[in-house]
């Protein structure tokens, strides 16, 4: 299995008439050479569902033009309408009905055991112009495409016709400031600007139908409770199977990002548990703590590895040349033998049936009768409740006491912390800054435990048998650093609680 490439997209469409004429474009700061029209035959699969084309998705094995091959386009969720990241290999990776497995593997969060089937075939005459710098640089190509589609049986059913403009450097602020100025001629000439891909035009109403896990808005504090954890579910689904897409593209932060929506989604279930089905939510926050703890070994070791490297500098060059070796030499092992594990854990059966349970649950989680209540009833109790076990458990707290304690307490803001994330939307700005405050707890908290692990890692290592004396001794001069951010971090924590506390009592939810 070879790794796709992979390309950003942005680009614009705008569907126009069969008679449409360009406006003129030779006013711009630009050259503009028309390349020969060419044809392409593209057939698109997805499950009989219209899975993938609901959650903004295509996937399509493309014969003709430059860039022939199978190509599987995914939105950038956190980027605006019209960026998608572009997947492909090669043709020949697969013939029609055999979607090529590197491509496969990335959408089964969304698909899960549902077959990818051809849906609908289109047949484009595409004629490109490409508009460049006047030192020769191509910034930006514009297609007309004339579009026929075809079902399955071969006969045409429709045909229409598309404008696309994409950016070719989308680093440029000239190619951008171009398709700017360009899609303003394109509209006022008639233009009609769209986002939906040709294929999920040519299929209808079906394929531009809410995905599986739908985007849900959040209620006012008079709406339903219900609805709140709805729009809550949903949100954190749509989190986790998006960061479980990135992790089988090796993107950068994405275990972190599974392993953060397993135990964020997890901790809400265990909050709002007087309003779920107990049984129910149990199950589901079983499964996902061992979601998070497949991720942990990977990602515990990724941040240790960071942390001790960068404080590895402050020490003499030659111990820290000496610290620095045995860390990585320890820890690129780890870490290579964990996420062959997480990968592991991805592709089975077990996470797949979770994903499942998880998108059933983000459609329709079981609710007792007092979840049927306003927010302003429902949520403040539960808010001052989990702020009164974080109360408790700080103020226990002690300079020297245990790291056990600290680690208790650092569990406890999580909880709390994201429990008022979840009522922010409802509650306006007091509630925003209570979450903002118990944030900053929790790095905190984090920042000690991050620490504390640190030091137990370095004692471990240095009493391995592979590790000589001058390294021994470069570790026990790291443990001391890692000590003393331990200590600092606790000594810190006091001004952090106080803020806490304050924003806690003008939130007015405890």
């Amino acid at each position: 299995m070879t790794n796709p490439t992979t390309h950003r997209e942005i680009e614009r469409k705008f569907r126009v008439h069969a008679l449409f004429e360009w406006p003129d474009l030779s006013g711009l700061d630009s050259q503009v050479v028309f390349h020969p029209t060419v044809s392409m035959r593209a057939i698109y699969h997805d499950t009989s569902e219209l899975t993938l084309f609901r959650w903004n998705v295509t996937l399509r094995r493309r014969e003709g033009g430059h860039d022939a091959g199978w190509h599987l386009k995914l939105p950038v969720e956190s980027l605006a309408e019209g960026v998608r990241d572009e997947l492909q290999v090669a043709l020949n990776a697969g013939e029609v009905g055999q979607v090529p497995a590197e491509l496969a593997d990335i959408i089964t969060p969304l698909v899960r055991d549902l077959p990818l089937v051809p849906v609908v075939e289109l047949r484009t005459e595409r004629s490109p112009r490409v508009m460049s710098s006047t030192t020769g640089k191509p910034l930006v190509e514009i297609v007309d495409d004339v579009v026929t589609v075809v079902d399955l049986n071969g006969i045409a059913v429709g045909i229409f016709r598309e404008l696309e403009i994409e950016l070719l450097d989308n680093d440029d602020p000239q190619a951008l400031a171009i398709m700017e100025v360009v899609s303003g001629l394109l509209v006022d000439a008639g233009a009609i600007p769209g986002t939906m891909s040709k294929a999920a035009s040519a299929l209808g109403p079906r394929a531009s139908a809410p995905a599986d896990v739908p985007d849900l808005p959040m209620p006012g504090p008079s709406g339903m409770a219900v609805d709140a954890i709805r729009s809550t579910i949903a949100h954190q689904v749509r989190a986790l199977i998006f960061a479980d897409i990135a992790v089988r593209r090796n993107l950068p932060d994405s275990v972190h990002q599974v392993r953060v929506a397993a135990r964020r989604l997890r901790s809400n279930l265990r909050t709002f548990d007087s309003l779920l089905d107990h049984e129910w939510a149990f199950t589901l926050e079983e499964e996902l703590a061992w979601l998070a703890d497949e991720m942990g070994m990977i990602r515990d070791s990724e941040v240790l590895e960071e942390r001790l490297l960068k404080h590895a500098n402050d020490l003499h060059p030659h111990d820290s040349d000496l610290a620095m070796n045995a860390i990585r030499t320890h820890l690129d092992r780890r870490i290579e033998t964990a996420r062959a594990g997480a990968m592991a854990a991805l592709r089975s059966d077990r996470h797949t049936y979770l994903i499942e349970d998880l998108v059933q649950a983000a459609r329709a989680p079981r609710m007792v009768d007092s979840a049927y209540q306003p927010c302003e009833v429902v949520f403040p109790p539960l808010i001052e409740h989990s702020w009164k076990v974080l109360a408790k458990s700080c103020g226990q707290l002690k300079i020297h006491g245990p790291a056990t304690e600290w680690h208790r307490a650092r569990i406890k803001a999580k909880r709390a912390r994201y429990a008022v994330d979840v009522v922010v939307p409802i509650f306006g700005n007091q509630a925003k800054k209570f979450a903002k405050s118990l944030a900053e707890v929790t790095e905190l908290l984090g920042g000690h435990q991050d620490a504390f692990v640190a030091q137990e890692f370095l004692r471990e290592l240095a009493g391995s048998s592979d590790v000589d004396a001058p390294t021994g001794f470069a570790l026990g001069l790291l443990h001391g650093i890692e000590l003393e951010y331990e200590m600092h971090d606790r000594y810190t924590f006091t001004d952090i609680w106080d803020k806490a506390r304050k924003s806690a009592q003008h939130s007015g939810l405890v």
